[in-house]
């Protein structure tokens, strides 16, 4: 994490590969990337491709899965307190206790 205003995350993400099929039941979540080439799967088929300077909002309840094509992607999310980065689903890829830089 590197800041926090009104009840918010600013979260700074590294992605390469597949991340997991999950939702946020009742926080919106915001994708802004600014190194590399973010893709955004969604159950009913569509790929968003999300470039750098770009934004992507998913609305809660969504399900979702951000992945790459084999590159290391940066991207901040900007979400409440509560959000947890795997949304509904405990994987070896939550992390419960985020670190602050």
């Amino acid at each position: 994490m590197i800041g926090e205003l009104n009840g918010q995350y600013v979260k700074l993400c590294k992605l390469k590969n597949d991340f997991v099929w999950h939702s946020h039941e009742n926080e919106d979540e915001l994708f802004m990337v600014f190194k590399g080439t973010l893709l955004m799967d969604f159950r009913d088929g569509r790929t968003v491709e999300v470039k750098e300077g770009e934004i992507l909002i998913v609305p809660k309840g969504v399900e979702h899965r951000p992945h790459t094509n084999g590159e290391i992607v940066f991207n901040l999310l900007f979400e409440p307190k509560t959000t947890l980065h795997t949304g509904n689903v405990e994987s070896e890829m939550t992390i419960k206790e985020l670190d602050w830089i």
